[in-house]
């Protein structure tokens, strides 16, 4: 392969980066500079110039839509390139598993090569039953999961006691004890155990490549100290300007405590191909570390400060000018609204669609807010590791789909191994069992639906199978994809599809998309991460920050969500004092609000409007306009007139009307669907052996009833089991 062809597009800052062959090198890669072109042209350079196997390579990514993008970048570069090959590409957690289950020692750790991964949320919620077995007294539950995540590095320096002087330290042990007898492992316990066998020299790569560094915690920095031995050579590209997820524990001198941890030689990349120089001179005001960007466009117009007088005459506004911009030939997908709160979008939101504008919300939806998908996962984890006994049992005493028994019933069941006593639990036991699960035939979603007797669990009868029916059957499709994707049988598969699961989420969007013209993440994250577009296959894992939304519509998403993104056109509305920035605790915040501007305007292409309130209706909220304004160089800034207070009221008691009783019937038509018992009158039924209860829905053949203390039941009409009231 001509690898050099790709050379011929390189400037002289990114040439010196992609042959640079320093024991460790950082590259201080400005926004919009180019850095995922020189991440490939390094590799493929390494590679075929200096015949680096790429197996002989770790390249970590923030996001595992950043790995997916660099892979697929290279298959371009190189159709035949296999799975096996780029296995030590992705994030760090996504290569610290895949350490642990191909390439390092874990007899004596504790934990075996099949175990499954868990999230923060089920890890606390494996630390509450702990609390609960052993009688701990540990304060502030509610805050279990932040208290372990914060508490957890003083105990492994040998703290002697916690913030709050609890038993959160004797938790700790006992903790981890559970994890390795149910075979299960954190996100900490990726990083943490896969260090630990590292540092003991099992295995090195001769090159690690890193992006986004400036985005690392202290426990990766770790990770990357021990996976460097003594002769692999560190290539890490980041930006300090753009240091905005603190409150993930990322620190904003991460990218220069890398750099003087590895004594590495600091290169810059700061040549931006992305913005009108005219946005990057602004940008150049709230640049915090470089000698400044540089621009490679020419001047470009003006940026707009425009004033409105609240938020309704400015979601007016937005959907007018947007329609223009799109009758003028700019794709709909090229356009984008930035806001700093979440909050702010519904109002936009509803005004847009009232205009028939097509617009998307980058928001986070989890699979714990999806009922049916939510134990269905847990069904899965249970059946591919039978060790983990708290998804065994929050999928049997599960009230709406598992087996309407006890959490102590279900306790017992696993506990004893009653593999008679419930279809389900048998089913999870014997799901390992099945041979031609095990080859590479994989087998059809129905099949596995079957299998589980999925339909019986899901109710036949209730309003809502249909739907649950659906969203079940596209999961155990996307598990199929996955499974064949990866040439593996179905059970190693689903193995591997809930450990991408829990660090990643579960991308249903791009599934929609994909089956209905539409496409799923946005939506659906088991962890705490956010996934890549595009995917044809495999139900790829979400990411932080990554909005993933796409088709040609309007892009509605906060600053953070922003990152990583750019458009054509950028709106950034709420420029007033109290929202950007937000009011700040600390001068640590302060110059993370400014970071997170300045991530903001660079996002924009061509034109960049800013937009702030004379009425902004929220408390702590002032009516001026942000001190950031003030920071733009006057002669770069196109200040719109304000126009009269007559004109700015007019129509505007209507549009609030309209959007408020919009706003009231969406909610209303939400509460129907939530609860359509309460929509009609109240039904009750009774039974000789379960009493009375709230009749659910009843049909020809059919009743269902809700049982205090028993759950719902169905019986058939013909038995006469179930007397209904009034008939």
């Amino acid at each position: 392969m001509d690898f050099k062809e790709e050379w011929k597009h390189l400037n002289q800052y990114q040439m010196e980066a992609v042959l640079d062959e320093s024991p460790a090198c950082v590259v201080n890669a400005n926004v919009g500079s180019g850095k995922t072109t020189v991440l490939i042209a390094k590799i493929l350079y390494l590679h075929y110039e200096k015949s680096v196997p790429l197996e002989d390579m770790v390249v970590l990514t923030f996001t595992n839509k950043a790995a997916d993008e660099i892979i697929s970048r290279l298959r371009k570069k190189e159709p035949g390139l296999s799975r096996e090959q780029v296995m030590g590409f992705g994030t760090f957690h996504s290569a610290a598993l895949h350490l642990l289950k191909y390439q390092l020692s874990l007899e004596q750790t504790g934990w075996n090569r099949e175990f499954t991964v868990i999230s923060p949320d089920e890890e606390a919620d494996l630390a509450a039953e702990v609390i609960a077995e052993q009688k701990l007294t540990v304060k502030y539950k509610n805050r279990l999961k932040k208290r372990l995540e914060q508490e957890y590095p003083g105990y492994v320096r040998g703290k002697e006691s916690s913030r709050y002087r609890d038993d959160l330290f004797r938790l700790f042990p006992l903790l981890e004890e559970e994890k390795k007898r149910q075979n299960k492992m954190s996100f900490s316990d990726l990083l943490r155990v896969s260090a630990g066998l590292l540092r003991a020299g099992e295995w090195h790569p001769q090159w690690m490549i890193v992006d986004e560094v400036q985005d690392s915690d202290a426990q990766q920095i770790e990770f990357l100290e021990a996976l460097k031995g003594k002769d692999t050579r560190l290539f890490a590209v980041g930006d300090p300007n753009q240091v905005i997820y603190s409150w993930r524990g990322t620190g904003e001198n991460m990218f220069y405590l890398l750099k003087h941890r590895f004594a590495a030689k600091e290169l810059s990349l700061p040549v931006n191909y992305r913005s009108s120089a005219s946005i990057l001179e602004a940008a150049n005001r709230f640049l915090q570390s470089g000698a400044g960007i540089q621009s490679s466009r020419g001047a470009g117009g003006k940026i707009v400060v425009k004033n409105h007088y609240d938020p309704f005459q400015e979601a007016e506004y937005l959907a007018g000018r947007i329609r223009a911009l799109h009758d003028a030939g700019r794709a709909y997908g090229e356009i984008a609204v930035f806001y700093r709160l979440q909050k702010q979008a519904e109002l936009l939101k509803k005004v847009l669609e009232r205009q028939r504008i097509p617009c998307e919300v980058s928001v986070r939806k989890t699979v714990r807010d999806i009922p049916v998908l939510d134990w269905l996962i847990k069904v899965l984890r249970f059946s591919v590791n039978p060790a983990d006994g708290q998804m065994g049992m929050e999928a049997l005493a599960d009230p709406q789909y598992g087996e309407k028994c006890t959490r102590a019933k279900a306790k017992k069941i696993i506990r004893e191994q009653k593999r008679d006593s419930v279809l389900l639990y048998q089913r999870m036991l014997e799901f390992q069992d099945q041979e031609a699960w095990k080859k590479d035939t994989v087998p059809k979603a129905a099949e596995i639906f079957a299998y589980f007797g999925l339909r019986e669990a899901l109710h036949p009868t209730a309003s809502a199978y249909q739907e649950d029916e659906k969203l079940v059957l596209r999961l155990l499709e996307r598990i199929c994809g996955y499974s064949s994707e990866k040439g593996c049988g179905l059970i190693e598969g689903t193995r591997e599809f809930v450990n991408q699961s829990a660090l990643y989420g579960v991308n249903l969007l791009s599934a929609d998309r994909e089956m209905d013209s539409a496409g799923m993440e946005n939506n659906i994250s088991s962890g705490d991460c956010g996934a890549a577009a595009g995917d044809n296959a495999a139900w790829k894992p979400a990411e932080a920050g990554s909005s993933n939304i796409s088709g040609d519509t309007v892009k509605l998403m906060t600053l953070h969500a922003s990152k990583g993104l750019e458009f054509e056109t950028v709106f950034l509305i709420g420029m007033n004092q109290g929202l950007i920035p937000l009011h700040s605790q600390s001068f640590e915040q302060e110059e993370e609000e400014r970071r997170l501007f300045f991530v903001g305007i660079t996002r924009a292409k061509d034109e960049l409007e800013l937009s702030y309130y004379t009425n902004p209706g929220e408390p702590g909220i002032s009516g001026e306009y942000s001190r950031y304004l003030r920071m733009l160089p006057p002669h770069l800034l196109e200040w719109e007139e304000l126009r009269s207070e007559g004109e700015k009221r007019s129509n505007l008691q209507q549009l609030r009307r309209e959007v408020k009783e919009q706003i009231r019937e969406k909610k209303e038509q939400e509460q129907k669907e939530q609860e359509p018992q309460k929509n009609t009158a109240v039904k009750y039924a009774s039974h000789p052996k379960y009493g009375a209860g709230i009749l659910v829905s009843e049909d020809e053949m059919m009743v269902e009833v809700e049982f205090e203390g028993y759950g719902r039941k169905q019986f058939l009409k013909a038995f006469g089991e179930v007397t209904v009231e009034g008939e």
